[in-house]
């Protein structure tokens, strides 16, 4: 995998564990994506009309509006309903997957993610990659 591939392409990682957001903002500056990160579905919502992101990775258990709230909205609004969204969480059961389906997530990532998992999902979702 070329890791030079990533430059100009905006990824926002939206998850109330300061950790995880650093983990990937750290994994994704390293490949040259610009990372905008976010605390919560609110915080996400109201930066993402503002930076346009190409992808969006987005923390199912978060506090005030969870990941699968977030991604309905997203997918609801026609400037972003095309947006990849890729849902993160600690569960990897077949519920979780599939309510992500039904709100229009693109893909499940499992965390802990690998830099490959989080590298390969962009390059899948995102055609500039």
């Amino acid at each position: 995998m070329d890791e030079g591939n990533f430059e100009n392409l905006k990824v926002m990682v939206v998850d109330d564990s300061k950790t995880i957001r650093r983990t990937a903002e750290t994994l994704l500056k390293k490949v040259g994506a610009t990372v905008i990160t976010a605390e919560d579905g609110f915080d996400a919502l109201a930066k993402i009309a503002d930076t346009k992101p190409d992808i969006i990775f987005v923390d199912i258990m978060m506090p005030r509006l969870d990941g699968y709230q977030t991604c309905a909205l997203i997918k609801n609004n026609s400037e972003f309903k095309s947006t990849p969204v890729i849902m993160l969480s600690s569960k990897d059961g077949l519920f979780d997957k599939a309510k992500g389906r039904i709100v229009g997530s693109d893909e499940y990532l499992t965390k802990p993610f690998s830099k490959n998992e989080l590298l390969g999902a962009i390059q899948q979702h995102v055609t500039a990659a």
